[in-house]
């Protein structure tokens, strides 16, 4: 479910906020251009800042990314036994709910973070509604996840090892998660999730008007077609 929003004037918003915004945008020399390689040759200023593939928080996302990773390396659902996450200590402070009963309540939830990763190889805006977190499944999976912190662990880093019913351990460290500023993501990236915020608001072909308008934007000299491309309908 997506976080509701209301507008706010520069009027209306706090010091804070305005000070805050400075600080993202203010270094930027224009024009912004898409990625080049695994560098990005945007100067805005908040081009420093990492943009990730994931909706949760961002310490839950090593351990969302460990636990798609396994899903990649053949590990099951059904075959797993539990799963032990080695993680520090701000994702339990921060994403330490068990049992979540909504997508809001999920988001600061590491557990259901990796029992999305590992059923849907993905944790993005679906993978968050209602209808989700509620299925048993992923309920009997997220209650296979055991975290524990370990005071030398990173903040961006987990260590995930999926224990199966068999006893085989199968192991996954994550030292930067994709999203992050080690490991940005790519244009194709970028654009799959736009496509799956968007799409369901202005469908797919006005999506991908507006990111190729996006993308051209250094290029126009009127931003009206951009401001319509953004409204449904």
């Amino acid at each position: 479910m997506p976080v509701s929003w209301r507008p706010c004037s520069p009027e209306r918003a706090s010091p804070q906020a305005k000070e805050h915004w400075k600080h993202l945008v203010v270094s930027f020399k224009w024009p912004p251009t898409r990625q080049t390689g695994t560098k990005s040759q945007m100067s805005w200023g908040s081009a420093s800042r990492s943009h990730s593939t994931l909706t949760s928080g961002i310490v839950i996302h090593p351990s969302i990314d460990a636990c798609v990773q396994l899903k990649q390396r053949g590990v099951h659902p059904e075959q797993v036994e539990r799963i032990e996450l080695q993680v520090h200590s701000l994702v339990l402070e921060l994403t330490g709910k068990k049992e979540p009963t909504d997508g809001l309540a999920a988001k600061f939830s590491v557990y259901h973070g990796c029992a999305a990763g590992m059923i849907f190889g993905k944790a993005g805006e679906a993978e968050y509604d209602d209808s989700i977190v509620q299925r048993r499944d992923v309920i009997n999976l997220r209650r296979k996840v055991i975290a524990t912190v370990n005071p030398d662990m990173d903040e961006a880093a987990v260590v995930a090892t999926a224990v199966l019913s068999n006893g085989e351990r199968v192991e996954v460290a994550v030292e930067h998660a994709i999203g992050s500023l080690q490991r940005p993501m790519s244009n194709s990236d970028l654009e799959r999730k736009f496509h799956e915020l968007a799409d369901p608001v202005i469908d797919v072909e006005r999506t991908t008007e507006l990111i190729d308008a996006c993308w051209a934007l250094s290029r126009s000299s009127d931003v009206r077609n951009l401001c319509m491309l953004m409204q449904p309908g």
